[in-house]
């Protein structure tokens, strides 16, 4: 998933993905572990507002429409290439009055900008933090989007502290083919965005710290 950036950075996804997005979906589902828990523990009630940050194919939104059929949902990303498949995708599944898309950028956005709606119930990051610069402002902004009683909700790459160190190099290698890095300091960020919005955060690591996951309440 893509989300954050200048101009520079929408060039630089958009020329990642300008073939990768035919084939990502069928690809990525054996190594972005920890998306479909995410999804499961959203539960926005009917009416709910649910955005997600970096929303690349579509993949996740169609997903959680299904799920939650009586939420609405947005996503915005910064690839052009991205928000094309991902809007084909999304009016092949039927759900093309339930999901809306915008182009925009995770560090600086609106949700009353982008899609005339003040605030959302949930917020989530799918792998989106590790693809963008300025990741801690990405952070901030998803809070600021969020209801006084929403939710935040990430997952992205852990530190794969619980595996062994020809993993970690080999796995870190790939992910620089894709200018994914993964942020040893998720959690501490999660947690300071946390205490400075007067929330609480429930950090889990999984599959041995290959997958962090997080959600701000």
């Amino acid at each position: 998933m893509s989300g954050g950036g200048d101009a520079a950075h929408a060039r630089l996804m958009d020329g990642v993905y300008r073939s990768q997005r035919h084939i990502y979906d069928a690809t990525r589902k054996y190594y972005l572990l920890g998306r479909d828990r995410l999804i499961r523990e959203l539960k926005p009630a009917p009416g709910h507002a649910v955005l997600e940050v970096g929303c690349g194919t579509g993949r996740n939104m169609i997903l959680a429409a299904r799920r939650y059929p009586q939420a609405r949902f947005y996503g915005f990303d910064i690839s052009e290439m991205m928000l094309e498949t991902a809007q084909r995708k999304i009016d092949k599944a039927g759900l093309s009055d339930r999901i809306t898309l915008a182009q925009g950028d995770a560090s600086d956005f609106s949700m009353a900008g982008l899609f005339g709606v003040e605030k959302a119930e949930r917020v989530f990051c799918s792998y989106t933090l590790s693809m963008i610069p300025p990741w801690r402002a990405a952070i901030e902004q998803s809070l600021a989007a969020l209801t006084p009683g929403g939710e935040l909700h990430v997952v992205d790459f852990g530190q794969q502290e619980r595996l062994p160190a020809a993993a970690r190099a080999l796995l870190g290698r790939w992910l620089a083919l894709f200018h994914v890095t993964a942020r040893p300091d998720l959690r501490d960020a999660l947690e300071q965005a946390a205490d400075a919005a007067g929330r609480e955060l429930a950090f889990t690591p999984l599959y041995r710290g290959y997958t962090w996951l997080g959600a701000i309440r």
